[in-house]
């Protein structure tokens, strides 16, 4: 079974699929920009997800949803690094770090940050190399443009195809820079450069993606296609949420990215006994 490994800890890939909860200390997130944006109430809400069951904490000081500006480095090593050190001081699950600079990477990981997720997909040779010095888990995101301009009208000839073939470009120049595969997990990046059908279209084929031979990570939570779906606006969408998270753990994810962990939990347990699925380890 393929296994992610963070700093020498096996983050996923044994016993049941891991929960990622979110931590977004932004004031400008799609889902939840504005509720954590001071670094005590940041602690707090990523101490309550771990108990609500989350196994990895994701933090991101920088919105990266449709539209979004980026911000300076200082800005994001202020709302970010307090947080890692508070939260690396008082919970166990692994922390990652949501960037996409290697200055905010490094200082997490020297925080006791142990992942980095990064949506440019270790574009940056400087977070190529600062991930493997510290032998760092990776997700890399397939996303097609920047976040300012990528639901611009998004266009492939074979959406699964295409973003199959980018992320395993991606895994191959990860290695080149010394990043080991069990170090790699693979997001196609629902939402970020995807139509409506794009989205559906991954999400039907992913099991093609496990065959990178690396844990494959989804994040579909309260995205605007579930809203397309439903009808819902941003915050009722916890059920289409858990749902679809349920069903990409069907079809092979080993990680699923949330906000709602109580209820993603609570439904991976009742998955877990009908399916007669082992215990995490």
């Amino acid at each position: 079974m393929t296994q992610w490994i963070a700093r020498g800890r096996t983050i996923a890939g044994v016993g049941l699929p891991r929960v990622m909860g979110i931590l977004n200390v932004t004031p400008d997130s799609f889902s939840d920009g504005g509720l954590a944006t001071e670094c005590d109430a940041a602690i707090a809400r990523g101490v309550a997800l771990v108990s609500e069951g989350a196994d990895i904490l994701d933090i991101g000081g920088e919105s990266s949803r449709p539209g979004s500006d980026p911000i300076t480095l200082d800005e994001e090593l202020r709302r970010v690094i307090p947080v890692v050190e508070g939260l690396h001081s008082v919970v166990t699950a692994p922390i990652s770090v949501d960037t996409t600079k290697a200055q905010v990477a490094r200082r997490a990981l020297e925080a006791g940050a142990a992942i980095i997720n990064d949506i440019d997909a270790l574009a940056d040779d400087a977070m190529a190399e600062v991930a493997a010095e510290f032998g760092a888990g990776v997700v890399l995101m397939h996303k097609l443009g920047v976040p300012k301009t990528m639901q611009v009208a998004p266009s492939y000839d074979d959406v699964v195809v295409e973003v199959f073939e980018s992320l395993a470009r991606d895994i191959e120049r990860a290695e080149q820079f010394g990043i080991k595969r069990e170090q790699i997990a693979i997001d196609p990046g629902i939402g970020f450069g995807k139509t409506f059908e794009h989205n559906l279209s991954l999400l039907r084929n992913l099991e093609r993606f496990a065959s990178l031979g690396c844990v494959v990570l989804i994040g579909t939570s309260r995205k605007g296609f579930l809203g397309t779906l439903t009808g819902r606006d941003v915050s009722g969408r916890a059920t289409a949420s858990v749902v679809s998270s349920l069903l990409s753990i069907q079809r092979g994810a080993g990680v699923v990215r949330v906000h709602d962990v109580g209820p993603m939990v609570d439904a991976l347990k009742v998955w877990a006994a009908i399916e007669e699925v082992g215990r995490k380890s």
